[in-house]
């Protein structure tokens, strides 16, 4: 089933705006339905974003085989453990190569989505820090994208191999200008920086004992894209950080009004004088 197009997306967001805005106006403060339509109305904007970048005419090799061939010298001066070897058992077990090709293809986007509908109805003190996480990480893969980087599966002389070829489902073509995905920015990864927005959210966020499960999807995540040869582990490692840095910049910001409306906050008769007792 192919990915909904930005126009549709647009039109979405449009039609959920008007939802919002009319609950807002006629039936204001509902529980669910306002900020429910609020938030689909943001999130498909963004997506429509999104849908629009990728149709920037940067579907081009220029310095990207270069650059691939960069990431694996730094990665061999690091001494980080081969995509090589990983993919090699992959191929070795046919069952593992349908696995990762299945799992790269469809389940991170079920995923991110399941996500933040668990935590808009179950954690929504916490939705906008994580929602807010998830654009800057996308934001900043949009802007690194026009630093053009290939996969390792188009490096056969290294010795890979593009596993997709193998086991039949595969979101790209061969054509760089057709597929779902762009075929030239490996660097950073999406596929790692959502299934990290995932995983560490439900840590971070619920209490359940079985939480600590869910970091099985970064790390499966990161382990496929790497030996399916779609990424280097660089791409995961940068799309992490950025994810680390949104959260971080949404924090600070968060911080930084808080401190302005305490500040802007009439300071009561009491306050005063307990505050000149204390001085004194």
């Amino acid at each position: 089933m192919p990915w909904p197009t930005w126009d549709q997306a647009a039109v979405a967001a449009l039609l959920s705006c008007a939802v919002w805005l009319g609950l807002r106006r006629w039936r204001p403060g509902t529980r669910n339905a306002e900020p429910l339509a609020r938030e689909f109305a943001l999130i498909a904007a963004l997506y429509a974003l999104w849908r629009l970048a990728r149709m920037l005419p940067l579907a081009t090799t220029s310095g990207a085989l270069a650059r691939g061939r960069e990431i694996d010298h730094v990665e061999r001066a690091l001494h980080l453990p081969s995509e090589l070897a990983l993919q090699n058992f992959v191929l070795d077990h046919a069952w593992v190569g349908e696995a990762s090709t299945w799992y790269y293809a469809t389940v991170h986007v079920p995923a991110l989505i399941a996500f933040l509908v668990w935590l808009f109805m179950r954690h929504r003190d916490q939705f906008p820090h994580w929602r807010n996480g998830l654009a800057l990480l996308t934001l900043g893969c949009l802007i690194i994208r026009f630093v053009r980087v290939a996969p390792p599966r188009f490096f056969p002389d290294l010795g890979y191999e593009n596993v997709s070829h193998f086991y039949g489902m595969s979101v790209y073509t061969s054509d760089v200008q057709e597929g779902v995905s762009d075929q030239f920015a490996a660097m950073p990864s999406i596929h790692v920086g959502w299934a990290a927005v995932v995983s560490l959210g439900i840590v971070a966020v619920s209490t359940s004992v079985w939480r600590w499960v869910f970091l099985l999807h970064v790390i499966l995540t990161t382990l496929v894209v790497s030996a399916t040869a779609n990424h280097w582990w660089l791409d995961g490692v940068v799309a992490v950080g950025l994810l680390l840095l949104g959260l971080a910049i949404d924090t600070g910001v968060r911080r930084w009004f808080a401190g302005r409306r305490r500040a802007a906050e009439p300071v009561t008769a009491f306050e005063a004088a307990t505050v000149a007792t204390t001085r004194s």
